[in-house]
C-alpha cells in the first residue's frame, strides 16, 4: 500500500529570509533519513508560511524491506577450543547477531575456516520509523537560534504545535512538551484550529481557514494581484523577484493594495525613494511608461480585504516620516562641501588597530595610482582616478547615509555630481563597493574597477598585516568576499596586475609618496598569497573546472592572477586533444628531473658540450619558443610547448641526463631548466591527471 504522511512543525513567526531555506533543509533532512532507514517514497511536497514548515510525503512504503545477510565471524581456531567446544568469542558473536551457536557454519576464506551465520532482519513498519523524526527536526540549523522556557533546545523560533499524520492515523512523538497530533492552526487572526481527518486534507482544509500553505501558489496569487492593480492604473512595475519572495514569506493570506504619497517627495533621488519603499517597508515601487518614478506603491497585507482602506492609510502614514526624514537629510547634506565631509573622515575609524577611514583613502590613492600606471591609463584618467580615490568614502559622514546605510556609494555618486565632480569620478565612488555579493554586479567603468580593486586590496593587506586573518567560518570583515571580488573583476577585465606579490612594490610606492603606514605590509605575505589562491580555486570550482586542472594552475609561482585564468582556459580547452597526454607527460618529466637536479636557474646552455643531434635539435626548438614567449599569449605559449613534446621525448631517449661527466650533466639540466621555466607559467603540470 502506498501511504501519505504529513509532517508539520508550527512555530512563532519566522523571519522571511529564513522560510525558504528552512523548508528546503527540512525536505533534504527528512529525505535523507528515509533513505537511511530504507523507506521508499515517491515524492515530497513542500509547504511553508511564516508560521509553519510542512512536508507531505506521498507513495510512502508500508515498511522497511526485510534484509537477509551473511555475517562473517571469528576464525574457527578462535571460535572453538582444542576439544571442539564453543568459546566465549563464538557465543558472543552469535548473540550479537541474534543467533545461537547452532546457527554457525564454517566457510573457507583464503585457506582458513571462519564462522558464518545467516542473519534475517525483519523490516520495521513505516509508523515506527517515522517516530524517529524528532531527531531530524531538532538537528536543523539556522542563521539565528532561540531558546524558550527552561529548555535547552535551540530552534529558529519556539515550536508551538506538531502534526504527524500517516494517512488518517497519528504517528505519536514529542518535541519538548509539544505532542504531535492531527491539529493544525489556521490564520492567526482570520482562521481557527483544524482537526485534520487525513494527511491529504492538509492544503484544502487550511485554505478554508485563510492559509495558502503552498508557497509557490501563494507567490502566484500575490503576483497576479499586483499585475491586476498595475493593469488597472496603467502603471509599470519592476517586480523584484527577491522582494516578491520576501513578501511571500511574510504572509499566509495575501491581499495586495495600492497606496500613494505626496508628489513633493519626488524631488528626492529615485534610489532614496526606492530604498524607503522597497528596503524599509517591503513596498513595490512604480513608474510611468517614460520610466519616471510615480508617487504610488503596491504593498501586500497578511489578511483579507476587510478594512482595507484603513490598512492603506496606515501604510501611507508609516512611509511619510521616512520620506520626510530623507528630504530633510538630502537638503541638509548639500549645505556642506565634499572637502568638509572628507575632513570628517579623520575621526571615522576604519579599524582601531589599523587607521582612520581618511588614512585608508590616502593608502588607496597610492595603490590606485600604481595600478592605473600598470594599466597604462592616460594622464587625464590618472588624475580622475586620483580625485576619486581621495574622496570616495566622503558620503559616510553625510546624514543620508547615516540614516540609510544601504545607500553608501549610491549617495556618494549622487552628491558628487551635485557638487560638480566629473561623471567618471562619481561613478567610481559608487562602483568601488562592487561586487557587493559573491556573484553581484561588477563595476561597469574602468576607474570604478581599479578603485574597487585598490580599496579591497588595501583592506586585505591591512588586516593581514595586523594578524586579523580569517579562519574557519570567522570572517567578520568579509575579506573572503573582497578577495573573490578582486578575482572576478580581474577575470572580467582581463587585466595583468601581478597582485600576488605586490607588497614590496607597494612599500616602495608608499615610501615615494607622503603617505605613512603604521604596519608592516610584508607581514603574513605568504598567507595573503594563499588566501588569494584559495579564492581562485573557489572561482574555478564554481565554473565546474576539473579539480586536477584547478590544482595545477593554482600551484603556481606566478603573481599575475590573469595569467592563472589564461592557463586554466588553455589547459581546459585542450584537455581532450589527442596529443594532450603525450605533451603533459613529456613536460612533467622535464619538471620532475629539473626539480630533482637543483639546477642553477642562471646557468647557460653550452652547445659545445652536446654529444648527439637530439641535443642540438631540442636546443634550437627551445630557443625559438623562449625568444617569442613574451609576445605570445599563455594559450599560444602552451601550444608551442605542446609541440616540443616529440623533441623532448627523443631527447630523453638518446641522452642520459645524469651523465657521469659533471659538465655534460649540468649542461643538460640547464637545458631542462629553461623548458621548466616556460612550463611553470601554466602552474604545476604534475598535478594534471592524464589517461
Amino acid at each position: 500500500m502506498a501511504n501519505s504522511y504529513l509532517l508539520e512543525v508550527g512555530v512563532e513567526e519566522m523571519p522571511a529570509h529564513v522560510v525558504t531555506p528552512s523548508i528546503k533543509q527540512l525536505h533534504q533532512r527528512v529525505a535523507d533519513y528515509l533513505k537511511e532507514e530504507r523507506i521508499g517514497f515517491d515524492e515530497i511536497q513542500e509547504y511553508a508560511t511564516p508560521r509553519r514548515l510542512a512536508l507531505l510525503i506521498r507513495g510512502l512504503a508500508d515498511k522497511q524491506p526485510d534484509v537477509d545477510e551473511t555475517v562473517k565471524g571469528p576464525a574457527k581456531k578462535i571460535a572453538q577450543d582444542s576439544d571442539g567446544n564453543w568459546t566465549k568469542a563464538a557465543i558472543g558473536f552469535t548473540r550479537g547477531q541474534g543467533a545461537t551457536v547452532d546457527d554457525i557454519e564454517f566457510r573457507e576464506v583464503k585457506g582458513e575456516e571462519y564462522v558464518f551465520v545467516e542473519k534475517h532482519i525483519a523490516g520495521k513498519p513505516v509508523a515506527e520509523v517515522l517516530t524517529g523524526l524528532p531527531k531530524v527536526i531538532t538537528a536543523m540549523n539556522f542563521p539565528t537560534l532561540m531558546k524558550w522556557g527552561y529548555n535547552n533546545l535551540q530552534f529558529i523560533r519556539p515550536i508551538r504545535w506538531l502534526v504527524s499524520l500517516l494517512n488518517d492515523q497519528v504517528v505519536p512523538f514529542s518535541i519538548l512538551d509539544v505532542a504531535a497530533g492531527r491539529t493544525t492552526r489556521g490564520h492567526r487572526f482570520l482562521g481557527h484550529d483544524i482537526e485534520l481527518a487525513t494527511a491529504e486534507d492538509y492544503e484544502a482544509e487550511l485554505e478554508k481557514e485563510f492559509v495558502i500553505v503552498d508557497p509557490l501558489r501563494r507567490k502566484k496569487v500575490i503576483s497576479d494581484q499586483i499585475d491586476a492593480i498595475v493593469e488597472e492604473h496603467d502603471w509599470v512595475i519592476d517586480k523584484d523577484p527577491d522582494l516578491l519572495e520576501e513578501v511571500t514569506n511574510l504572509v499566509e493570506w495575501p491581499t495586495a493594495f495600492a497606496g500613494s504619497f505626496d508628489k513633493k517627495y519626488l524631488v528626492l533621488p529615485d534610489e532614496v525613494l526606492i530604498t524607503s519603499m522597497k528596503d524599509n517597508q517591503r513596498f513595490f515601487y512604480l513608474r510611468d511608461h517614460q520610466g519616471k518614478l510615480l508617487p504610488n506603491f503596491i504593498a501586500v497585507r497578511n489578511g483579507n480585504k476587510e478594512y482595507l482602506e484603513n490598512i492603506i492609510k496606515g501604510n501611507e502614514r508609516v512611509l511619510v516620516p521616512r520620506l520626510e526624514d530623507a528630504k530633510f537629510f538630502y537638503e541638509e547634506d548639500q549645505k556642506l562641501t565634499i572637502d568638509q565631509y572628507v575632513d570628517r573622515l579623520k575621526k571615522v575609524s576604519f579599524h582601531d588597530k589599523i587607521s582612520s577611514m581618511y588614512d585608508k583613502m590616502q593608502r588607496v590613492a597610492v595603490i590606485a595610482q600604481l595600478l592605473g600606471k600598470r594599466l597604462n591609463l592616460s594622464a587625464a584618467e590618472l588624475a580622475d582616478l586620483d580625485r576619486a580615490a581621495h574622496i570616495y568614502k566622503f558620503d559616510l559622514t553625510t546624514q543620508m547615509v547615516g540614516e540609510f546605510a544601504e545607500l553608501q556609494g549610491v549617495m556618494g555618486e549622487i552628491y558628487a555630481k551635485l557638487f560638480g565632480e566629473k561623471d567618471n569620478v562619481a561613478a567610481a565612488i559608487r562602483e568601488h563597493y562592487m561586487p557587493i555579493s559573491a556573484e553581484g554586479d561588477l563595476p561597469a567603468t574602468k576607474l570604478g574597477a581599479i578603485l574597487a580593486i585598490a580599496d579591497k586590496l588595501d583592506s586585505i593587506l591591512s588586516f593581514f598585516a595586523v594578524d586579523m586573518i580569517p579562519s574557519g567560518s570567522n570572517d567578520p570583515y568579509a575579506l573572503r568576499r573582497q578577495a573573490f571580488g578582486i578575482v572576478r573583476i580581474i577575470n572580467d577585465r582581463g587585466w595583468h596586475l601581478s597582485l600576488l606579490g605586490i607588497q614590496p612594490v607597494l612599500i616602495k610606492a608608499f615610501a615615494d609618496s607622503d603617505v605613512a603606514i603604521d604596519f608592516d605590509l610584508t607581514k603574513n605575505a605568504p598567507a595573503v598569497r594563499t588566501f588569494f589562491l584559495d579564492r581562485l580555486k573557489q572561482f574555478f570550482s564554481g565554473r565546474r573546472l576539473r579539480h586536477d586542472i584547478i590544482d595545477a594552475v593554482t600551484d603556481t609561482e606566478n603573481d599575475d592572477i590573469e595569467t592563472v585564468f589564461e592557463a586554466a582556459a588553455a589547459i581546459d580547452e585542450h584537455k581532450e586533444d589527442a596529443d594532450f597526454k603525450d605533451a603533459v607527460e613529456a613536460l612533467t618529466r622535464v619538471l620532475r628531473i629539473s626539480k630533482k637536479g637543483h639546477q642553477d636557474l642562471a646557468a647557460q646552455v653550452d652547445p659545445s658540450l652536446f654529444e648527439n643531434p637530439s641535443e642540438k635539435k631540442l636546443y634550437t626548438a627551445v630557443n625559438e619558443v623562449a625568444a617569442g614567449a613574451a609576445n605570445r599569449t599563455v594559450a599560444e605559449n602552451f601550444a608551442e610547448l605542446r609541440q616540443l613534446a616529440p623533441v623532448i621525448t627523443e631527447y630523453f631517449d638518446e641522452n642520459m641526463i645524469m651523465d657521469k661527466n659533471e659538465a655534460v650533466r649540468n649542461n643538460r639540466l640547464a637545458q631542462l631548466a629553461i623548458i621548466a621555466r616556460l612550463a611553470r607559467v601554466m602552474g604545476n603540470l604534475n598535478d594534471l591527471i592524464v589517461k
